[in-house]
């Protein structure tokens, strides 16, 4: 269907909870450079989390959610760059 990269799975879900991809010829583009700020942002704060002993348990269980999503994110633009 498209030429160039793959899908990029993105650091959001659709208002149905559902994965939104992202598809685009470069990693510089408005998208995908916004994308990286927000992943940036959710290790940032997941970090913060993991620091704080009295953090709930959901609030705990949503960061995970996250650094997994963008975990899975980057393997695969890894695995696509062949590194």
């Amino acid at each position: 269907m498209f030429e160039g990269s793959p899908w990029r799975l993105l650091p959001w879900t659709g208002v149905d909870g559902q994965p939104c991809y992202l598809h685009t010829d470069g990693p510089e583009s408005r998208m995908s450079m916004l994308a990286d700020d927000i992943e940036e942002q959710m290790l940032a704060a997941a970090e913060l989390l993991l620091d704080e002993p009295t953090a709930e348990s959901r609030v705990l269980r949503l960061a995970l959610r996250d650094v997994v999503r963008i975990a899975v994110s980057r393997g695969d633009r890894l695995a696509e760059c062949g590194g």
